[in-house]
């Protein structure tokens, strides 16, 4: 297989867990899908040999300096950019997970997290850390000890 079609396996492996979790998040079928390890486990292997397929002595040593330029024309090389892709395909939907988990857990909204995690990681992140915050904050109603608590 050659690596754009590795490439294209991996963007197109990924979406329908992606839409599970945001457009059917309480389904049975959703849930038992993400509590499964296997999809990682496979994004895993395919980062793990196109990391050691990709990379030589000279790759390495380029990102070992951690200077902008190199990292910068390291990435122009496909093999490298198809490898540094799936690392982020791998990472996004790890938490993307957490996000889905943690919003099943709670009961937080995570539509827009899901959605912003999807084509932005870090942002999907902080967003559902945010709606949580705004959710816990303002939204819940206090527990009857907070209310017992509060009262003289």
């Amino acid at each position: 297989m050659t690596l754009s079609n590795l490439f294209n396996a991996a963007n197109f492996f990924v979406l329908p867990f992606w839409a599970l979790m945001v457009l059917l998040p309480n389904w049975g079928i959703t849930r038992k899908i993400m509590s499964s390890l296997i999809p990682f486990v496979l994004l895993a292997v395919l980062y793990v040999y196109l990391f050691f397929t990709s990379f030589d002595a000279a790759t390495a040593q380029d990102f070992s300096t951690a200077q902008l330029a190199d990292i910068a024309r390291l990435f122009s090389n496909e093999a490298v950019a198809a490898t540094g892709w799936v690392h982020y395909l791998v990472m996004d939907l790890f938490v993307g997970r957490w996000i889905y988990w943690e919003g099943q857990r709670t009961g937080v909204w995570t539509f827009h997290s899901l959605v912003l995690c999807l084509f932005a990681g870090p942002m999907g992140l902080l967003s559902h850390i945010l709606t949580a915050w705004v959710s816990q904050r303002f939204l819940t109603k206090p527990s009857e000890t907070e209310t017992a608590i509060a009262q003289p």
